[in-house]
Parts: C-alpha cells; sequence; structure tokens
C-alpha cells in the first residue's frame, strides 16, 4: 500500500512489485530448501515460547488453594468446565506431596496473568528493530535462552514472594515479546515475496500447537510430577533449543554455510527489488503499546463514575475494534499518499490495544475461577488468525492483484464487525451460573 503512492501515476490502486511476475527469478529444483528449514526451526520456537507464556494459565488452578474445587452436589462429584483436559479442577489432595499451594484470591490471580502483557507490547517493536540491527539470530536466540531460565525460576520467585513472581513474569513478558518480535526480520532477507505468505504461516502456526500441547499436557504433568516441573520441563526444553538454533539459524543465506548456491541466488535475486522500511513496520506497535494503557486508565476512571461494568468493557472493545477496521477499508478509496497510508495504518493498529480493557479481560468478569483455562484457551484460539491470515492474504493478492488489498481489507472488516456485534450483543460481565461456587448440601 505504501509503494501505490509512488505508482498512482501508472495505477490508481497498485499492487505491491514485490509480486510482479517479471521480477520472480526461476528456482532450480530442491529436495528441502533450506529456507523452510528455517521456517521450520522457528516453528519450533514459537511452540516452546508460546508454551512457556500459557504455561501459568493451566497451572494456576493447581497453585491456589482450590479445596472447593472438587465439589459435592447431592452427594455426587460434579464437574466443572476443564475437567476433560487433564482433570484441571481436582482437588489438592489429588496433586503429588511436595507441590506448594498458594491462597490467592481471583483478582491477586488476575494480576498475575496480566503481568505477563506488560512488557510484551513494548519490546514487540523494540525487538524488530533491534533484530535488523543486531540479527534475529541473536536476538531471539538470546530471548528464548533467557525466557527458558526464568521459566524454571518460576516456582523458586512463587515461593519468595507475589511481589517476585510478579516482577518475574514481567521480566519474562518483556523478553518474550523480544522473541515473537523479532522473528519477523528474518523473512527480510530469507523469504521470496511469493513465498513469505507460507513461510510465516509455516512459523508462526507453531504458536497454536504450542497452546494445544501445554494445554493437553499441562494437567497431566500437574497431577503426576506438581505443577512445578510444568515449568521446569518447558524451561529445560528452551535451553537445549537454544543450542540448536544458535548453530542452525542464520540472518541471511549469504553467511549460510550448507546452503545449496542455486537457492540463495534465487532468494538474492527475488529481494533485490524491495523497499527497506524496518522503522515503520515497529511504529504502529509504540502506538499500540501507548493505546493500550490510556484505554485501561480510561475503563478505571469510567468505573469510578459509576458506569457499569459491561457497559465499560463494550465501550473499550468498540473503541478498539470498529475504528480500527474502518480505518483500512476507506484506505484502498483515498488519494494515494505516502503520508496518509503510513498514518492510517498505524492508526489503525495502534487503536486495536483498547480491547485490551475490553473482550481481552472480559474472562475475569464471567467466570474469576476459571478465567486461567478460559484466557488460555481463547487465547490460543485467537491465534489461528496468525496462522491463516497470511496464507488468505496471498490468495487475494493472487486472484486480484489491483485490487487485492481492497479486497483483505474488506474481509478484514466484516469479520471484525460480525465479531463485534455479536459481543455487543450477547456480552456480559456478571458471574455467570456455570461459574458460581456450588457449596455443599445434603439431602
Amino acid at each position: 500500500m505504501a509503494e501505490s503512492s509512488t505508482t498512482a501515476g501508472k495505477r490508481k490502486c497498485s499492487q505491491d512489485p514485490q509480486v510482479d511476475e517479471k521480477l520472480v527469478p526461476k528456482q532450480g529444483p530442491s529436495f528441502c530448501p533450506t529456507r523452510y528449514g528455517i521456517a521450520f526451526i522457528i516453528h519450533i520456537c514459537n511452540l516452546i515460547a508460546m508454551a512457556q507464556c500459557v504455561v501459568m494459565n493451566i497451572t494456576m488452578v493447581a497453585m491456589v488453594n482450590s479445596t472447593d474445587h472438587q465439589l459435592q452436589f447431592n452427594g455426587s462429584a460434579e464437574g466443572l468446565p476443564g475437567d476433560s483436559l487433564g482433570g484441571l479442577n481436582n482437588a489438592p489432595d489429588s496433586l503429588p506431596a511436595g507441590a506448594p499451594v498458594y491462597d490467592w484470591s481471583p483478582q491477586i490471580q488476575g494480576i498475575i496473568f496480566s503481568s505477563a502483557n506488560y512488557g510484551m507490547m513494548l519490546t514487540l517493536a523494540l525487538s524488530g528493530y533491534l533484530a535488523g540491527r543486531v540479527g534475529t539470530k541473536r536476538v531471539v536466540g538470546v530471548s528464548l535462552f533467557a525466557s527458558s531460565l526464568l521459566s524454571i525460576l518460576t516456582p523458586l520467585a512463587a515461593e519468595l514472594g507475589l511481589v517476585c513472581l510478579i516482577a518475574t513474569r514481567i521480566v519474562q513478558s518483556l523478553i518474550q515479546g523480544s522473541t515473537f518480535g523479532g522473528q519477523y526480520a528474518l523473512w527480510e532477507r530469507w523469504g521470496p515475496p511469493h513465498e513469505r505468505s507460507r513461510l510465516c504461516s509455516i512459523g508462526l502456526s507453531g504458536m497454536m500447537l504450542g497452546t494445544f500441547f501445554i494445554i493437553l499436557l499441562g494437567g497431566i504433568i500437574c497431577q503426576t510430577l506438581g505443577w512445578p516441573f510444568a515449568f521446569y520441563i518447558l524451561g529445560g526444553i528452551g535451553c537445549v533449543y537454544c543450542l540448536l538454533w544458535f548453530v542452525l539459524v542464520y540472518d541471511d543465506p549469504v553467511s549460510h554455510p550448507w546452503i545449496n548456491v542455486t537457492e540463495k541466488d534465487y532468494i538474492i535475486s527475488s529481494l533485490a527489488h524491495q523497499i527497506q522500511n524496518g522503522f515503520l513496520s515497529a511504529l504502529p506497535f509504540i502506538i499500540a503499546w501507548v493505546f493500550g494503557i490510556l484505554g485501561g486508565q480510561m475503563a478505571d476512571f469510567l468505573l469510578t463514575k459509576n458506569f457499569r461494568l459491561i457497559t465499560v468493557r463494550k465501550t473499550a472493545t468498540f473503541l478498539g475494534n470498529f475504528p480500527s477496521s474502518a480505518l483500512l477499508v476507506v484506505l484502498p478509496y483515498l488519494t494515494p499518499s505516502y503520508v496518509t497510508t503510513m498514518t492510517l495504518l498505524t492508526l489503525s493498529c495502534g487503536l486495536c490495544a483498547i480491547c485490551q480493557s475490553g473482550i481481552y479481560i472480559n474472562a475475569l468478569d464471567i467466570a474469576p475461577r476459571h478465567s486461567s483455562f478460559l484466557m488460555g484457551a481463547t487465547r490460543g484460539f485467537a491465534y489461528i488468525a496468525a496462522i491463516l491470515a497470511p496464507t488468505v492474504n496471498g490468495f487475494l493478492l493472487n486472484q486480484d492483484p489491483e485490487f487485492g488489498w481492497r479486497n483483505v481489507f474488506l474481509l478484514l472488516f466484516a469479520i471484525n464487525l460480525l465479531g463485534l456485534i455479536f459481543y455487543l450483543i450477547f456480552g456480559e460481565a456478571v458471574v455467570q451460573d456455570w461459574a458460581k461456587e456450588r457449596k455443599l448440601t445434603h439431602l
């Protein structure tokens, strides 16, 4: 879209020249291209990093004093949501002896969960810039290693006190933001324009798989070994994997010692016509960080003015969803301008962060006792978009080279609008009946 302003004299809504057929060189046959090996390595890296990010949502049920989680109603045990996923709601007497249990209220648990996001929005932008300067190999590798160490130290931090645990989570979120944000710079040098959608999809899909595995296995680990071992195992795997990362990953095909010469020439010639815009790509994340903090302040201010909680949640969700989507819809119909395009794109990305004070934390309102599972599951489900978006975008751009981005933005607006309408109609902010504590009664 940025390049459409420079080619307005030729085409009103021009496609990025990166996808012009005449600029794509022919690739020689290769059984296993190195660039796809890099994508698979990033896939495993994202799997480990996302599992470390979500594991607290799974272990929290075993960490808190959940004596009343195994409830008796009319003389029979009644399972709550989560029992089918590794027995997440079993009582402490079913857990291994020696695993510490803490008396944390739902409010304290919410603070612990949210602390994992405090630094991520900030380092997502800075890590992208840093990766462009010193290389993705160092930024992501060091970040994954540091995050893995902090994962191993999390049980100790919990033993030292709540403040120490929250501080550890904040530092880990800063580091994990570098893991997720720093990897994109790799595709500036490794990803041919016509293959970036599938390469990014391979790498990003590791996030979804990591969430799946930790939800599937987290409860089993907590029951058999104790919740601290969930952190020990993930941290240990991350530390070992870092060794493979530093051996196998290189920042560009030129420095890679084992890449096929034909593949190296193909990648280099494919990237010969790019525009370098690392700073502009990082700018929306800084704006999102600012809007995210301002949105939280706005929500608390409205609550002090006796606004209903559901009104505040829906207002924040509307402000973060509708304006950002509408800005993208109008973008293709405006007179091509570099400044206008970048301004609208940056504002669109930045406004999305206001939703953090709306639907993002709504699980704490409707089901405080099960918010850990709900937030982990919904967050993992949301990453399906990160997997599908590059593939769908590539398909739409390939089908309509001239108006491809317009179709992408219209599809995005339609999806966001449907989701927003559904939430505005059915959204609640009161504890649901299935999430309330059921007291023991006898007939």
